[in-house]
C-alpha cells in the first residue's frame, strides 16, 4: 500500500524531520530544528501536524518542544527544578505524558504549555532505592493502552504498571523461565512479596514496545530480549538464537504480533558495536523463538556504530517499514520489512530517536 511516510530524528544537536518524497522512495532533510537542542525524543500526531519534541541537559534547560503546524515554542513550565532533562514525550488521549531524568512522570492538560508532576509513582515502596544505570536514572519509555493502563521502562529500576493513568503503580519484573543474574538480591516490588533473585528479570530497562496482540509487550534490556504475553505480569526471556545479550532498540510489526526487529551488539564492555563489526537488523517472525540477520543493505567491513534506545521505529505501511539510526549520523530505511536496507541520511549528528510520523 503506498504510503507517506516522514521520519522524526532527534540528535545531540537538535530535531530534525526527513521529509518522504512520495512512497518511501526517498528523503529530504528538515533542520535542524529546536535551537540546536539535544532532542532524546519526539512524537507527533499526524492528524493535526503537532510535533513534541523532549530534551535538554548540559548547557541547555529541561522541557519539550512544541509544533502547533505554524511555529515552534519550548516549556520547562512546571518541571522541577531538579529535572536535567525531558526523555520521552508521547500523547495519550487528551494529555501529554512525559518522562524524565531523574525518574519521574509528567502530564500536561493543555497542550505541552504546563506539566505536573504525577508523584505516585516516585512514592511505591523500594523507590527511594532505584539505582542509576550508565545515562543515570532514566524514565526513557512510556507506552499508553488507551483506556488508562501505561507502562515505563526506567533505567536501572525496572518496569513498572499503571491501571488508572498513574495514580498507582504496581512494578512487573518477574521472569517466567531462566534464572535471574547471578548475586542479585532478593527485593520487595511492594506487593507485600519478597521476589528471589532467580525470579527476577535483570532492572536495567533500555526498551520496550507493543505487540499486535492485547497484553503483548517486548522488552529489550541490559541483559536479553524478553516476551510478555500479560502486560508485563511474567517476562519470558527470547535471547536465544541472537548473538549477544546486549543492545537497545527493539520495534515490533504493527499487525503481526510474531514479528520483531532488534539490533544486538557485541557487549557492554566490549565497544557497543555490532558483533564482528558487521552490521545486523535481526528478525524474528516467531515471537522470538528463532532469529535470523539481515544484512542486505548494511556495512559490513569496519562497522563500529551504537544504535541508541529510541532510534528503532517501525510504520503501519504494508509491507511495514523499519527504521533506526546510529551515533554516526546515519538513518538506515527498510520498506520491506528488514529484508534490504538502504542509507536515508547521513552525517547528521548522534542520533538519539527516530520515530515515524504516521
Amino acid at each position: 500500500m503506498p504510503m507517506t511516510v516522514d521520519l522524526l530524528v532527534g540528535s545531540t544537536k537538535g530535531l530534525f524531520i526527513r521529509r518522504d518524497k512520495g512512497n518511501r522512495s526517498g528523503w529530504e532533510v528538515e533542520g535542524p530544528l529546536c535551537d540546536g537542542m539535544p532532542i532524546n525524543h519526539a512524537s507527533a500526531d499526524p492528524t493535526t501536524g503537532q510535533i513534541w519534541a523532549a530534551g535538554g541537559g548540559g548547557w541547555y534547560p529541561a522541557g519539550v518542544w512544541r509544533y502547533d503546524g505554524d511555529h515552534w515554542a519550548f516549556s520547562a513550565d512546571g518541571f522541577d527544578q531538579g529535572v536535567q532533562s525531558v526523555w520521552s514525550v508521547i500523547r495519550d488521549g487528551q494529555r501529554l505524558l512525559a518522562g524524565t531524568k531523574p525518574a519521574a512522570l509528567y502530564e500536561s492538560k493543555d497542550n505541552g504549555v504546563t506539566w505536573q508532576l504525577l508523584p505516585a509513582l516516585n512514592q511505591i515502596p523500594g523507590a527511594q532505592h532505584w539505582m542509576p544505570g550508565a545515562a543515570g536514572l532514566t524514565l526513557h519509555t512510556i507506552l499508553c493502552d488507551g483506556s488508562g493502563g501505561l507502562w515505563v521502562g526506567i533505567s536501572a529500576a525496572g518496569v513498572f504498571f499503571s491501571p488508572d493513568g498513574g495514580a498507582s503503580w504496581q512494578a512487573r519484573n518477574r521472569r517466567g523461565n531462566r534464572p535471574g543474574p547471578a548475586g542479585a538480591l532478593p527485593r520487595d516490588f511492594g506487593d507485600g512479596v519478597e521476589v528471589r533473585a532467580e525470579d527476577e528479570i535483570f532492572s536495567c530497562v533500555h526498551n520496550m514496545t507493543f505487540g499486535a496482540a492485547p497484553g503483548l509487550i517486548y522488552m529489550q534490556n541490559h541483559q536479553g530480549v524478553y516476551r510478555s504475553r500479560d502486560g508485563g505480569q511474567i517476562w519470558e526471556e527470547i535471547t536465544a538464537g541472537l548473538p549477544s545479550t546486549f543492545g537497545f532498540p527493539i520495534g515490533a510489526h504493527p499487525r503481526n504480533a510474531d514479528v520483531i526487529w532488534t539490533f544486538p551488539l557485541n557487549g557492554d564492555s566490549e565497544g557497543r558495536y555490532p558483533e564482528g563489526a558487521a552490521a545486523a537488523v535481526w528478525r524474528s517472525q516467531d515471537g522470538g523463538e528463532a532469529w535470523a540477520a539481515m544484512r542486505s543493505g548494511l556495512p559490513q567491513k569496519a562497522c563500529f556504530f551504537t544504535v541508541l534506545r529510541q532510534a528503532m521505529s517501525v510504520d503501519r505501511a504494508t509491507p511495514a517499514g523499519v527504521y533506526f539510526g546510529t551515533n554516526s549520523g546515519s538513518v538506515f530505511a527498510s520498506t520491506d520489512e528488514g529484508a534490504t536496507w538502504d542509507e536515508a541520511a547521513r552525517h547528521l549528528p548522534t542520533i538519539l530517536c527516530v520515530e515515524v510520523m504516521q
